[in-house]
């Protein structure tokens, strides 16, 4: 859409305008619980893109990830590197892989006793639970036990939880949820398989 040099002045005053009296409105700081879910892809990506955010302002960050313990993914190789990050892994791959509902259980029990762990601590500004919402879905963990601890975290952490599913109590609780939409994917339309730097 092409407009006139005056229109378009009148319309990035307008927007700055707006964006100003957002800005002076928004007055509270608060840790937030972030829910990455959706069919579509990016969801762990999007939370390790604040996970790089809250290293570089020097803070500490906890990550659990849950259901991909057995699978190699470079996010665990950088990240688990730095000083400022606690990276755990738990779990021995997709639920299709493993076929054992009671391991699953187990597994998923020591993750969430780490992830709990780090969420009590006070040690960390940001906890990151990848996975958790597959997690949840199968209901290898209590969603009241979850969110009981989610929401008695200190005032000022952010827990940032990813998966597809997210449960519905989970969405409510939440501060922000981002819902990833599958609209293409090499994988299912061209039989591209997963490649280093996009997918793991």
């Amino acid at each position: 859409m092409k407009t006139d040099p005056e229109s378009h002045q009148r319309m990035t005053e307008r927007r700055r305008e707006g964006h100003e009296k957002k800005q002076a409105g928004a007055t509270v700081e608060k840790g937030l619980l972030i829910v990455n879910t959706g069919t579509g892809k990016g969801k762990s990506t999007a939370a390790f893109g604040m996970a790089v955010r809250v290293l570089g302002h020097g803070m500490r960050l906890g990550v659990v990830q849950f259901i991909k313990g057995a699978l190699h993914t470079s996010e665990r190789d950088f990240l688990g590197a730095i000083a400022q990050c606690d990276f755990v892994t738990m779990g021995d791959g997709y639920t299709w892989n493993t076929q054992n509902r009671e391991a699953d259980m187990a597994t998923a029990r020591k993750g969430w006793n780490e992830a709990r762990r780090m969420i009590e601590s006070g040690d960390y500004q940001m906890v990151i639970l990848d996975e958790l919402n597959t997690v949840l879905k199968y209901e290898y963990l209590p969603l009241d036990e979850v969110l009981a601890v989610i929401n008695a975290r200190a005032p000022m952490l952010h827990v940032v939880v990813t998966g597809r599913h997210a449960p519905d109590a989970l969405i409510e609780a939440a501060d922000l949820v981002t819902e990833m939409r599958a609209i293409k994917h090499p994988y299912r339309e061209q039989g591209v398989k997963a490649q280093p730097g996009v997918e793991f």
